[in-house]
């Protein structure tokens, strides 16, 4: 009997697939906030997962090399973050503090996805071995 690894692992790996995107975006605010004029962006985690979860389902594949690849052209609900700070006069709107929470809230949560993501591929290895 195949083991349908899709169905196994379920929406795990697509997760992980957007926390490890919505790092670097925050890790880009980080490294920005003295940048004059740039602007935070953050994800929506929901809809930036139910892009993966389409992209992954949709099995579309480029047939030439000079197509577009759909998949490709989503921005994975990468946003500009309303900002929660006055502005200091260079129009950035980067607030440091809040930035590192969310990308040690983020590492957390990826941590838990990881975490979610292993015990069922120990299930899938134990149902294999016959244990």
């Amino acid at each position: 009997m195949a083991i349908n690894f899709e169905q196994a692992l379920g929406i795990h790996p697509q997760t992980l697939a957007v926390r490890a995107k919505r790092a670097e975006v925050i890790a880009s605010n980080i490294a920005n906030a003295d940048t004059p004029g740039y602007k935070a962006r953050d994800m929506d985690f929901k809809t930036a997962l139910v892009q993966a979860s389409q992209k992954q389902q949709s099995g579309m594949t480029r047939t030439h090399a000079k197509h577009f690849d759909v998949r490709s052209e989503l921005n994975n609900g990468v946003q500009f973050r309303m900002p929660n700070q006055p502005d200091t006069g260079d129009g950035n709107t980067v607030d440091a503090q809040v930035e590192r929470n969310l990308y040690l809230e983020n590492s957390m949560q990826y941590q838990a996805s990881l975490q979610f993501l292993t015990g069922r591929i120990k299930g899938l290895k134990k149902a294999i071995t016959g244990q």
